[in-house]
Parts: structure tokens; C-alpha cells; sequence
């Protein structure tokens, strides 16, 4: 019991390290990226986007270094279905009514769900192959073209980057690199312990806690009344997830995806991201939307442990 005790507090503990770890290094990146003239739109949705995907990312090369790469496909599946269903739902509920601030329909929903049928289709042979891998680096530089031509730069009063700021980058990037190899090794250490699957483990728990900066900034936001932004984080997240943290660390050696990940995990994250697009046609998303979305959330939750 001590032990399985010492299993989840380190796996606490590590996932606290990465996500402030993360926060940090968001947080001096965005003060550089403005201090550099960068628009703040650009910023949110790269940067700030890209910032809360880096614990997933940071966690899946750990993964394929330590030999545990059946992790990777968990952590973005079950990423994107978190990001989807439990943040976009809470979202939803605490903002009552989530308005779109810009026509989310143009192109970058249209890319969303791109890249999950680019991702399911790739994955279906349960490999990814490095031609694959190269086409979603490609497709996410189209994505980050495509916002850097489309927003002037800004016109804002720049502030000043200091040192603390380049020291706060590089601190973060220490504690994301060391709290992801503490991540991956409580987790395979929890999944000896409970007879489970690594691969549910990083879709459930580990997604969870991965996905809680996006909680954070996304009800943050919302309860600003600034819901298109927390929209906006969830959308850049996942595409982030889809073509970055499943292409990068399928260099650094051959990714195992399991038979339930293609049965049911990677099927149910292409429904939940049409579900996104079907409920946003309107242009808002209303608390009964969030409140169906938290049930499905339930649902993949209860799935994967057979709890209720």
C-alpha cells in the first residue's frame, strides 16, 4: 500500500512540476512574443496554445525514450477528447452561454476536424510511419502560416522582456522536461500496480491532468467573458496535439498503438471533434450543450474503468 501511496504522489507531484513548468514557459514566451511586437491574437493561439499542449508533448518523448511509447497515442486521443468534452463542457456551463468572438467555421474548425480524419486514417494501420509523420509537421506549419498572414502585427504599447523572463523560459523548460519523465514512469509504475493498461491510463488520468491548463485558461476566460478565446485555446490545443505531439515523437522511435485505441478511443475523439463542429454552427454554445458534453465525458470516463 505504501508503495501504490508513493505511486500517485509522485505522479501528483510530477504533473504539478510539468503544468507549472509549462505555465512558466507560457507565460515568459508570451512577454517576449509581445515585446517583440507579435499580436496578441497570434500569440494566444500559438504560443498560449501550443504552451498548454507542451506537457503532452514533453510526456510522449519521455515515453518513446523510456520504451513506454504506448502512452503517446493515449495522451493526445485522450487529450483532445478532455479538451473537448470536460473543458469546452465546463466552459459551457460556467459561461452559460459561449458566444464566438470571430466566424470560427472559416478555417481553423475546418482544420480541426482535418486533422482528426488525417489522424485516424493514419493511425488505422496502428503505425505511424515517417512520411505520415512529416505530413502532419507540414499541415501544422500550413496552420501556423495561415494565422501569422491572416493578423497584422500589433500596435500596442510593447513591454519590456527582461532577464527574468528569458530565466523563467529556460527554468520552465527544465521542469516540463523533468516533470514528464516522473509522469511516465509513475504511470507505468501505476499500471503494474492495478493490472491496467499504460494506454488508459495516459486516455483518462494522465490526459486529465495534461489537459489542466487548458482548464485553467479556458474557465479563466469564460468567466471574463471572453468565451471565443477559452473556444479558441481548445481548438489550437488539439490541432497542436494532433499534428506535434504524435509526428515529433515518432522520431525518436516506433510508436505502439493498441487494438482498443483503434476500436474505440480514436472513433470516439473523430465523433466528439464533428460534435464540436455540429454545435458550434450557431455561433454559441449554450449550458445545455456543455452539460451533454460533461455526460459524454462521464461516459469515456466510466468506459475506460468500468466504474459505474
Amino acid at each position: 500500500m505504501s508503495g501504490l501511496l508513493l505511486s500517485f504522489l509522485v505522479l501528483g507531484g510530477s504533473l504539478f512540476v510539468l503544468i507549472k513548468g509549462s505555465d512558466w514557459f507560457v507565460d515568459s514566451a508570451e512577454r517576449i512574443g509581445l515585446s517583440l511586437g507579435v499580436s496578441p491574437f497570434i500569440i494566444g493561439v500559438t504560443i498560449v496554445a501550443f504552451g498548454t499542449s507542451l506537457p503532452e508533448l514533453a510526456s510522449s518523448i519521455s515515453a518513446v525514450l523510456n520504451d513506454n511509447s504506448e502512452i503517446v497515442a493515449g495522451v493526445v486521443i485522450g487529450s483532445n477528447i478532455t479538451n473537448i468534452l470536460l473543458v469546452l463542457g465546463l466552459v459551457a456551463t460556467v459561461g452559460r452561454v459561449v458566444k464566438m468572438d470571430y466566424d470560427i467555421m472559416d478555417i481553423d474548425l475546418t482544420m480541426l476536424i482535418g486533422s482528426a480524419l488525417l489522424l485516424y486514417f493514419c493511425m488505422a494501420d496502428q503505425h505511424i510511419s515517417t512520411f505520415e509523420a512529416v505530413i502532419f509537421l507540414f499541415a501544422l506549419a500550413f496552420f501556423l502560416l495561415n494565422m501569422l498572414t491572416g493578423t497584422k502585427r500589433s500596435d500596442a504599447v510593447r513591454p519590456k522582456a527582461t532577464w527574468r523572463d528569458l530565466l523563467l523560459l529556460a527554468l520552465g523548460g527544465v521542469f516540463v522536461k523533468y516533470g514528464a519523465d516522473f509522469t511516465v514512469n509513475a504511470i507505468t509504475q501505476l499500471a503494474v500496480d492495478f493490472e491496467i493498461q499504460a494506454t488508459i491510463l495516459a486516455q483518462t488520468l494522465v490526459a486529465f491532468g495534461t489537459s489542466l491548463p487548458e482548464v485553467a485558461v479556458s474557465i479563466t476566460a469564460a468567466l471574463k467573458g471572453k468565451s471565443g478565446i477559452a473556444v479558441g485555446n481548445i481548438l489550437g490545443s488539439n490541432i497542436f496535439n494532433t499534428y506535434a505531439v504524435i509526428s515529433i515523437p515518432s522520431f525518436f522511435g516506433e510508436l505502439v498503438i493498441s487494438d482498443e485505441t483503434i476500436s474505440f478511443y480514436l472513433p470516439f475523439m473523430v465523433a466528439c471533434t464533428v460534435l464540436f463542429a455540429t454545435i458550434s454552427i450557431g455561433g454559441r454554445i449554450t449550458k445545455w450543450e456543455g452539460y451533454l458534453l460533461l455526460l459524454l465525458y462521464l461516459f469515456f470516463f466510466n468506459h475506460s474503468f468500468g466504474i459505474l
